[in-house]
């Protein structure tokens, strides 16, 4: 599937519950058509105790979210073209 952002783009988010945050890509995965931006869509996540994690707990991270949902921050916006004026041309007999 192809993209139209890439790592490292700023990005906002046009719809879902993250409507009109900000944030930069941190991952892209194209075979599942899914972004995971920075501070964006942050779900919560039980860890148990490990030995290198003593206190186990909770960790906020980010969850991906759809492709479709989100464009370049930075991108300019389109500019709409007036009309071309007609001319009234006379027609030969």
């Amino acid at each position: 599937m192809k993209t139209h952002v890439k790592k490292g783009d700023t990005v906002t988010v046009i719809s879902g519950a993250s409507k009109g945050k900000q944030g930069t890509v941190l991952q892209v995965l194209p075979a599942k058509g899914r972004v995971l931006v920075e501070g964006v869509n942050m779900m919560k996540k039980a860890i148990k105790p490990t030995q290198q994690n003593q206190a186990g707990g909770h960790v906020e991270k980010e969850a991906p979210i759809a492709i479709s949902n989100v464009k370049l921050a930075d991108a300019p916006k389109k500019e709409k073209k007036a009309p071309a004026k007609k001319k009234a041309v006379a027609k030969k007999k």
